[in-house]
Protein backbone atom coordinates (compact mmCIF):
# COMPACT_ATOMS: atom_id res chain seq x y z
CA UNK A 1 0.00 0.00 0.00
CA UNK A 2 1.19 3.06 -0.91
CA UNK A 3 0.05 6.65 0.87
CA UNK A 4 -0.10 10.17 0.17
CA UNK A 5 -0.34 13.65 2.06
CA UNK A 6 -3.43 15.21 2.70
CA UNK A 7 -3.12 18.50 0.88
CA UNK A 8 -0.12 20.72 3.25
CA UNK A 9 -0.88 18.60 6.68
CA UNK A 10 1.34 16.53 7.24
CA UNK A 11 -1.26 13.56 7.81
CA UNK A 12 -0.57 10.93 5.39
CA UNK A 13 -3.40 8.38 3.87
CA UNK A 14 -3.67 5.19 2.13
CA UNK A 15 -4.19 5.59 -1.34
CA UNK A 16 -7.09 2.90 -0.92
CA UNK A 17 -9.59 3.68 1.40
CA UNK A 18 -12.51 1.82 3.00
CA UNK A 19 -16.35 3.10 3.45
CA UNK A 20 -19.02 2.46 5.17
CA UNK A 21 -22.02 4.14 3.01
CA UNK A 22 -24.43 1.77 2.32
CA UNK A 23 -22.53 -1.41 3.67
CA UNK A 24 -21.97 -1.20 7.73
CA UNK A 25 -25.19 -1.17 10.00
CA UNK A 26 -26.96 -1.69 6.22
CA UNK A 27 -26.55 -4.74 4.41
CA UNK A 28 -23.60 -6.07 6.12
CA UNK A 29 -23.87 -7.59 9.98
CA UNK A 30 -21.42 -6.59 12.24
CA UNK A 31 -19.69 -9.96 11.98
CA UNK A 32 -18.78 -9.17 7.94
CA UNK A 33 -17.84 -6.01 8.63
CA UNK A 34 -15.43 -6.28 11.16
CA UNK A 35 -13.86 -8.91 8.94
CA UNK A 36 -13.56 -6.43 6.02
CA UNK A 37 -12.43 -3.66 8.70
CA UNK A 38 -9.65 -6.12 9.45
CA UNK A 39 -8.87 -7.19 6.17
CA UNK A 40 -8.43 -3.42 5.01
CA UNK A 41 -6.16 -2.82 7.85
CA UNK A 42 -3.57 -5.79 7.36
CA UNK A 43 -3.33 -4.53 3.88
CA UNK A 44 -2.30 -1.65 4.99
CA UNK A 45 -5.31 0.71 4.81
CA UNK A 46 -5.22 3.65 7.34
CA UNK A 47 -7.83 5.28 6.13
CA UNK A 48 -11.62 4.78 7.30
CA UNK A 49 -14.40 7.12 6.15
CA UNK A 50 -17.87 7.26 7.96
CA UNK A 51 -20.72 9.54 8.14
CA UNK A 52 -23.24 10.73 11.09
CA UNK A 53 -26.02 10.12 8.86
CA UNK A 54 -25.09 6.39 7.54
CA UNK A 55 -27.39 3.82 8.72
CA UNK A 56 -28.84 6.47 11.52
CA UNK A 57 -25.59 6.81 13.53
CA UNK A 58 -24.98 2.59 13.30
CA UNK A 59 -22.33 2.67 10.70
CA UNK A 60 -20.20 4.98 13.31
CA UNK A 61 -21.02 2.14 16.01
CA UNK A 62 -19.53 -0.90 13.83
CA UNK A 63 -16.56 1.04 12.38
CA UNK A 64 -15.22 2.37 15.38
CA UNK A 65 -15.89 -0.98 17.25
CA UNK A 66 -13.89 -2.68 14.98
CA UNK A 67 -11.21 -0.80 14.80
CA UNK A 68 -10.57 -1.12 18.57
CA UNK A 69 -7.90 -3.85 18.40
CA UNK A 70 -5.79 -1.56 16.84
CA UNK A 71 -4.06 1.15 18.16
CA UNK A 72 -5.92 4.46 17.84
CA UNK A 73 -3.09 6.47 16.30
CA UNK A 74 -2.71 3.66 13.29
CA UNK A 75 -5.18 5.02 11.59
CA UNK A 76 -6.93 7.50 10.35
CA UNK A 77 -10.82 7.93 11.15
CA UNK A 78 -13.69 10.66 9.80
CA UNK A 79 -17.59 11.31 10.14
CA UNK A 80 -19.35 13.93 8.86
CA UNK A 81 -22.51 16.60 9.46
CA UNK A 82 -25.17 18.13 7.19
CA UNK A 83 -28.03 15.79 6.58
CA UNK A 84 -30.81 15.31 9.25
CA UNK A 85 -30.27 13.31 12.00
CA UNK A 86 -33.88 14.52 13.69
CA UNK A 87 -36.78 15.89 12.71
CA UNK A 88 -36.25 18.86 15.04
CA UNK A 89 -35.76 22.63 13.05
CA UNK A 90 -31.82 22.05 14.06
CA UNK A 91 -31.23 18.70 13.54
CA UNK A 92 -29.30 19.67 9.86
CA UNK A 93 -27.44 21.89 8.34
CA UNK A 94 -24.15 23.26 9.43
CA UNK A 95 -25.28 25.81 12.18
CA UNK A 96 -22.84 25.75 15.02
CA UNK A 97 -25.31 24.16 17.64
CA UNK A 98 -25.57 21.48 14.90
CA UNK A 99 -22.08 21.04 14.23
CA UNK A 100 -21.12 20.96 18.03
CA UNK A 101 -24.31 18.40 18.73
CA UNK A 102 -23.19 16.30 15.63
CA UNK A 103 -19.47 16.08 17.11
CA UNK A 104 -20.30 15.33 20.60
CA UNK A 105 -22.92 12.37 19.21
CA UNK A 106 -20.31 10.82 16.59
CA UNK A 107 -17.89 11.17 19.53
CA UNK A 108 -19.81 9.08 22.08
CA UNK A 109 -21.40 6.67 19.34
CA UNK A 110 -17.72 5.77 18.42
CA UNK A 111 -16.32 6.06 21.63
CA UNK A 112 -13.07 7.97 20.76
CA UNK A 113 -11.76 11.09 21.92
CA UNK A 114 -11.21 12.77 18.79
CA UNK A 115 -12.15 12.70 15.29
CA UNK A 116 -9.38 12.93 13.05
CA UNK A 117 -11.15 14.36 9.76
CA UNK A 118 -14.64 16.24 10.12
CA UNK A 119 -16.43 16.73 6.48
CA UNK A 120 -18.95 19.04 5.92
CA UNK A 121 -21.16 16.90 3.89
CA UNK A 122 -22.96 19.55 2.07
CA UNK A 123 -22.75 23.29 1.24
CA UNK A 124 -25.39 25.03 3.65
CA UNK A 125 -26.99 28.30 2.12
CA UNK A 126 -28.98 29.09 5.48
CA UNK A 127 -25.71 29.21 7.11
CA UNK A 128 -23.06 32.15 7.04
CA UNK A 129 -19.98 30.31 6.19
CA UNK A 130 -17.65 31.92 8.58
CA UNK A 131 -20.13 30.76 11.63
CA UNK A 132 -19.73 26.80 10.27
CA UNK A 133 -15.48 27.11 10.55
CA UNK A 134 -15.52 29.23 13.66
CA UNK A 135 -16.87 26.32 14.94
CA UNK A 136 -15.55 23.79 13.67
CA UNK A 137 -12.25 25.55 14.84
CA UNK A 138 -13.56 25.75 18.40
CA UNK A 139 -13.62 21.63 18.20
CA UNK A 140 -9.32 21.89 16.57
CA UNK A 141 -8.75 23.88 19.48
CA UNK A 142 -10.63 21.36 21.68
CA UNK A 143 -9.14 18.38 20.53
CA UNK A 144 -12.12 16.70 19.43
CA UNK A 145 -11.50 17.27 15.73
CA UNK A 146 -7.68 17.24 14.10
CA UNK A 147 -8.64 18.17 10.32
CA UNK A 148 -11.31 19.96 8.67
CA UNK A 149 -12.84 18.70 4.96
CA UNK A 150 -15.93 19.09 2.56
CA UNK A 151 -17.79 17.10 0.30
CA UNK A 152 -19.52 18.30 -2.57
CA UNK A 153 -18.31 21.39 -2.30
CA UNK A 154 -18.16 23.95 -5.72
CA UNK A 155 -14.46 25.31 -6.01
CA UNK A 156 -16.19 28.80 -5.26
CA UNK A 157 -17.44 27.71 -1.88
CA UNK A 158 -13.87 26.24 -1.31
CA UNK A 159 -12.45 28.71 -2.21
CA UNK A 160 -14.43 31.54 -0.04
CA UNK A 161 -14.29 28.73 2.87
CA UNK A 162 -10.06 29.43 2.46
CA UNK A 163 -10.24 32.92 2.23
CA UNK A 164 -12.14 33.18 5.53
CA UNK A 165 -9.85 31.14 6.97
CA UNK A 166 -6.67 32.83 6.08
CA UNK A 167 -8.76 36.18 7.07
CA UNK A 168 -9.83 34.84 10.73
CA UNK A 169 -6.50 32.95 11.20
CA UNK A 170 -9.01 29.70 11.79
CA UNK A 171 -7.54 26.22 10.56
CA UNK A 172 -8.10 25.44 6.51
CA UNK A 173 -9.98 22.67 5.23
CA UNK A 174 -7.37 20.38 3.98
CA UNK A 175 -9.43 17.99 2.01
CA UNK A 176 -12.83 17.73 -0.66
CA UNK A 177 -14.18 14.21 -0.60
CA UNK A 178 -16.16 14.22 -4.15
CA UNK A 179 -17.68 11.66 -6.83
CA UNK A 180 -14.77 10.79 -9.05
CA UNK A 181 -14.51 8.18 -11.30
CA UNK A 182 -14.30 7.22 -15.30
CA UNK A 183 -18.05 8.26 -15.99
CA UNK A 184 -18.61 11.17 -13.59
CA UNK A 185 -15.50 13.41 -14.14
CA UNK A 186 -16.51 16.63 -13.15
CA UNK A 187 -14.12 17.79 -10.75
CA UNK A 188 -11.55 17.93 -13.76
CA UNK A 189 -12.22 21.27 -14.75
CA UNK A 190 -12.68 23.53 -11.80
CA UNK A 191 -12.17 21.61 -8.69
CA UNK A 192 -8.89 20.20 -8.81
CA UNK A 193 -6.81 23.23 -10.55
CA UNK A 194 -8.39 25.89 -7.81
CA UNK A 195 -7.56 22.45 -5.42
CA UNK A 196 -4.09 22.29 -5.91
CA UNK A 197 -3.87 26.06 -6.20
CA UNK A 198 -4.59 26.45 -2.50
CA UNK A 199 -3.39 23.15 -1.10
CA UNK A 200 -6.51 20.63 -0.80
CA UNK A 201 -6.62 16.94 -1.44
CA UNK A 202 -9.29 15.05 -3.38
CA UNK A 203 -10.93 11.64 -1.46
CA UNK A 204 -12.91 10.03 -4.34
CA UNK A 205 -15.91 8.49 -3.37
CA UNK A 206 -18.09 6.24 -5.82
CA UNK A 207 -14.96 5.92 -7.70
CA UNK A 208 -16.28 2.25 -9.18
CA UNK A 209 -19.88 4.17 -10.43
CA UNK A 210 -21.65 2.07 -7.95
CA UNK A 211 -20.70 -1.18 -9.55
CA UNK A 212 -20.68 -0.48 -12.79
CA UNK A 213 -17.02 -0.52 -13.18
CA UNK A 214 -16.32 -3.98 -11.69
CA UNK A 215 -18.45 -5.21 -14.97
CA UNK A 216 -20.41 -7.04 -12.71
CA UNK A 217 -23.84 -5.04 -14.41
CA UNK A 218 -22.81 -5.51 -17.77
CA UNK A 219 -25.72 -6.23 -20.23
CA UNK A 220 -28.31 -4.40 -17.47
CA UNK A 221 -28.01 -7.90 -15.65
CA UNK A 222 -28.48 -7.12 -11.58
CA UNK A 223 -26.84 -10.29 -10.07
CA UNK A 224 -28.91 -11.24 -7.19
CA UNK A 225 -27.83 -9.98 -3.54
CA UNK A 226 -25.98 -7.16 -4.78
CA UNK A 227 -26.68 -3.62 -3.47
CA UNK A 228 -28.41 -2.93 -6.67
CA UNK A 229 -30.84 -6.04 -6.34
CA UNK A 230 -31.78 -4.27 -3.23
CA UNK A 231 -34.08 -1.45 -4.30
CA UNK A 232 -33.95 1.08 -0.84
CA UNK A 233 -30.62 1.19 -1.48
CA UNK A 234 -28.98 1.56 -4.72
CA UNK A 235 -32.41 1.66 -7.22
CA UNK A 236 -30.35 4.48 -9.33
CA UNK A 237 -27.69 2.08 -10.83
CA UNK A 238 -30.21 0.81 -13.37
CA UNK A 239 -29.86 4.03 -14.42
CA UNK A 240 -26.75 4.39 -15.07
CA UNK A 241 -26.88 1.00 -17.13
CA UNK A 242 -27.23 1.29 -21.18
CA UNK A 243 -26.09 0.39 -24.26
CA UNK A 244 -22.95 2.92 -24.37
CA UNK A 245 -22.11 2.41 -20.71
CA UNK A 246 -22.21 -1.75 -21.35
CA UNK A 247 -20.13 -1.13 -24.55
CA UNK A 248 -17.51 0.98 -22.97
CA UNK A 249 -16.86 -1.47 -19.96
CA UNK A 250 -16.73 -4.01 -22.45
CA UNK A 251 -13.93 -2.31 -23.93
CA UNK A 252 -12.11 -1.30 -20.91
CA UNK A 253 -12.61 -4.81 -19.53
CA UNK A 254 -10.41 -5.61 -22.76
CA UNK A 255 -7.33 -3.24 -21.59
CA UNK A 256 -7.86 -4.33 -18.02
CA UNK A 257 -7.06 -8.15 -19.01
CA UNK A 258 -4.24 -6.98 -21.54
CA UNK A 259 -2.49 -5.66 -18.13
CA UNK A 260 -3.42 -8.37 -15.88
CA UNK A 261 -5.86 -6.30 -13.65
CA UNK A 262 -9.56 -6.63 -13.20
CA UNK A 263 -11.57 -3.48 -14.62
CA UNK A 264 -11.87 -2.35 -10.87
CA UNK A 265 -8.15 -2.22 -10.21
CA UNK A 266 -7.76 -0.51 -13.81
CA UNK A 267 -10.31 2.19 -12.93
CA UNK A 268 -9.11 2.82 -9.40
CA UNK A 269 -5.27 3.09 -10.76
CA UNK A 270 -7.04 5.25 -13.37
CA UNK A 271 -8.03 7.77 -10.56
CA UNK A 272 -4.72 7.45 -8.72
CA UNK A 273 -3.19 9.00 -11.99
CA UNK A 274 -4.27 12.40 -10.44
CA UNK A 275 -1.52 13.59 -8.51
CA UNK A 276 -4.42 16.11 -6.23
CA UNK A 277 -6.58 12.76 -5.57
CA UNK A 278 -4.86 11.31 -2.17
CA UNK A 279 -7.30 8.51 -1.85
CA UNK A 280 -9.92 6.78 -3.77
CA UNK A 281 -12.44 5.47 -1.15
CA UNK A 282 -14.11 1.71 -1.94
CA UNK A 283 -16.94 -0.33 -0.33
CA UNK A 284 -16.99 -3.86 -0.39
CA UNK A 285 -19.38 -7.23 1.24
CA UNK A 286 -16.58 -8.92 1.20
CA UNK A 287 -12.82 -9.11 2.39
CA UNK A 288 -12.21 -10.85 -0.65
CA UNK A 289 -13.22 -7.51 -2.73
CA UNK A 290 -11.06 -5.08 -0.12
CA UNK A 291 -7.69 -7.03 -1.12
CA UNK A 292 -8.77 -6.95 -4.67
CA UNK A 293 -9.02 -3.06 -5.10
CA UNK A 294 -5.93 -1.96 -2.50
CA UNK A 295 -4.05 -3.94 -5.24
CA UNK A 296 -4.46 -0.97 -7.63
CA UNK A 297 -2.43 0.94 -5.32
CA UNK A 298 1.00 -0.78 -6.61
CA UNK A 299 -0.69 0.24 -10.33
CA UNK A 300 0.90 2.57 -12.84
CA UNK A 301 -0.55 3.24 -15.76
CA UNK A 302 1.52 4.20 -18.86
CA UNK A 303 0.83 7.23 -20.99
CA UNK A 304 -0.41 4.57 -23.69
CA UNK A 305 -2.64 3.07 -21.36
CA UNK A 306 -4.02 6.41 -20.64
CA UNK A 307 -4.49 7.25 -23.88
CA UNK A 308 -6.22 4.36 -24.39
CA UNK A 309 -8.37 5.06 -21.36
CA UNK A 310 -9.51 8.01 -23.15
CA UNK A 311 -10.43 7.08 -26.61
CA UNK A 312 -12.95 4.36 -25.06
CA UNK A 313 -14.37 7.17 -22.75
CA UNK A 314 -15.24 9.34 -25.01
CA UNK A 315 -17.49 6.79 -27.48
Amino acid sequence: MNYRKLGRSGLRVSEISLGSWLTFGKTVDEQDATAIIHKAYDLGINFFDCANVYAAGEAEKVLSKALRDFARESYVITTKAFWPMGEGPNDKGLSRKHIMDQVHGSLQRMDLDYIDIFYCHRYDRDTPLEETLRAIDDCIRQGKILYVGVSEWTAAQIQEAVNISDKYLLDRIIVNQPQYNMFHREIEDEIIPVCEKIGISQVAWSPLQQGVLTGKYRGGNIPQGSRASKEEVNSWVKKIINDIVTRKVDLLDGIAKEHGLTLAQLALAWILRQHNIASTLVGASLPEQVEENAKASTVTLTLETLERIEEVLAI
